[in-house]
């Protein structure tokens, strides 16, 4: 009689695994009505307030629940099993590769072979769980790198944009969708000025590098410049904004919003009409930057262009066009006159005005959806968001592609950097913010609870590198504004 060969036992003996188990699956499956109804004949006699088709809606999906575990039950048996035959083979395998029984050692060494591929089924599957609990570990490692400083809640709508002076003194500047733009004392919260001179949601505002003098678009088509005289406060003590609740996920109603019905900005100084209004756009004003020296600005508009303006004279200069679709925002480079434009076309574009007779146009493509932003930083960098969730890090030299992909996992808005440490500041849809370094490391993410942070999406950030108190300022659609104090050494040394 022939003697059956050791891959025929193996694969007969597969084979009878997989037939069982199909049995059982039948008799699984063909038990199901009888229990179905059995349960349904013991509910029958019981008192329930439920109505029948609820109870029977019920039974269908606990009898669903009860299958799912039935099968992964059978399943976890047939895998014992596939182990111990894996086990008593391996030990075959030995005898009859030595002669003789096999050493302790050898047998480890080939039992930890074969449950390699066990334990790497065990990582890969709880490899998502301990993710989270690392990830948690890093928020609670930031709450203390990035600490709520101050609330400036005063508007009663939304906030668009957020801006820092560059003169003394320095204040912050909101731009909201209720037509007013505010200024604040930093350190105490309260609001200074108020502008109510446009008509339609005030969209951006920029001060002047040397002036006390700011610079807001609107959805009133047009951009306003106007002048304001700041007296500060004395300084009061910060009140301690820094406990944390030990929940950092908490989803927020409307009704945990600022009160917009205590309008602390009634009491404020207001400017009424502008110095200079620029009119040449034929639809809503989206942001508005001031050149190098302050002695030009440039708009952004959902009418497809961008203009340049000689604030002086209020004449346009120049009509910037190419874009395809409405612009999103404008930016200008610090120390050169170079402009970008970023617009719903997924591009954003570089304008060069270094030279007067010569308007050089570099398009870079490299975004899937709407361009949000694209800002300057130190050096040939441009850095550009996206609301295909991903941030850009680009050389003014080389359009072709980024030399830094940030992925994250929900639109990006107004974003900001910290010229002077290189830092990112990227404002989310989903509230949160998150702050990376130009290679794409993410350094911390600020922290967002039922005691701090923003209730809705967050619009805009800004950087204020010399500021003692606050030095990253964050604006939301929750009505409110935030400042924080970011331990920049701290932040770099975790990273």
């Amino acid at each position: 009689m022939p003697i059956e060969s050791g891959s025929c036992a193996s694969a007969r003996q597969a084979k009878q695994k997989r037939k069982s188990h199909s049995l059982s699956i039948r008799r699984t499956n063909s038990s199901e009505q009888e229990r179905a109804g059995l349960q349904r004949d013991m509910l029958e006699g019981q008192d329930s307030k439920l109505p029948s088709s609820i109870r029977s809606t019920l039974l269908e999906l606990f009898g669903q629940i009860e299958r799912e575990f039935e099968n992964l039950y059978i399943e976890n048996l047939e895998l014992r099993r596939e182990i111990d035959t894996l086990n008593e083979r391996l030990a075959a395998e030995g005898q009859t590769i030595d002669g003789a029984e096999l050493s302790k050692g050898q047998l480890k060494a080939k039992a930890s072979h074969s449950t390699s591929q066990l334990s790497q089924k065990l990582k890969t599957t709880y490899k998502a769980s301990t993710s989270k609990i690392v990830s948690s570990f890093k928020t609670t490692t930031s709450r203390a790198i990035c600490q709520l400083v101050k609330e400036y809640i005063g508007h009663r709508d939304g906030i668009w944009d957020v801006s820092v002076a560059k003169t003394q003194p320095v204040v912050l500047g909101t731009a909201s969708a209720d037509h007013t733009a505010l200024l604040w004392s930093i350190e105490t919260g309260k609001c200074l000025v108020k502008y109510v001179g446009h008509v339609g949601s005030v969209n951006s505002i920029k001060f002047h590098p040397t002036e006390q003098v700011a610079l807001t678009a609107s959805g009133d088509q047009t951009a306003h410049i106007w002048r304001y005289l700041i007296q500060l406060p004395t300084p009061q003590p910060t009140a301690d904004c820094n406990q944390m609740s030990g929940e950092d996920e908490v989803e927020f109603s409307d009704k945990d919003e600022p009160d917009g019905d205590g309008d602390v900005s009634s009491d404020c100084p207001t400017v009424r009409a502008p110095l200079t209004s620029l009119k040449s756009h034929q639809g809503v004003v989206i942001a508005a930057d001031w050149l190098v020296g302050g002695k030009q600005a440039v708009t952004a508009s959902w009418d497809r262009t961008a203009n340049l303006y000689d604030v002086e004279t209020s004449e346009l200069v120049h009509s910037l066009t190419g874009h395809d679709q409405e612009l999103t925002h404008c930016c200008t480079h610090p120390t050169q006159r170079l402009v970008v434009t970023s617009s719903r076309d997924t591009t954003f574009r570089l304008w060069d005005f270094r030279d007067p007779s010569i308007h050089s146009v570099n398009v870079f493509q490299g975004h899937t959806d709407t361009v949000t932003s694209a800002v300057f930083t130190v050096g040939d960098n441009v850095v550009s968001g996206s609301d295909d969730r991903t941030v850009k890090v680009w050389d003014l030299k080389n359009m072709r592609s980024p030399i830094a992909t940030i992925r994250t996992d929900s639109a990006v808005n107004r974003i900001n950097v910290c010229v002077g440490q290189r830092i990112i500041a990227l404002p989310h849809d989903n509230r949160q913010v998150r702050l990376f370094d130009m290679s794409g490391v993410r350094l911390a993410r600020l922290p967002r609870s039922n005691r701090q942070g923003h209730r809705r999406m967050v619009c805009c950030s800004a950087w204020s590198e010399d500021h003692p108190v606050c030095n990253l300022f964050t604006c939301g659609f929750d009505r409110q504004a935030i400042g924080w104090n970011i331990n920049i050494p701290a932040l770099l040394q975790e990273k």
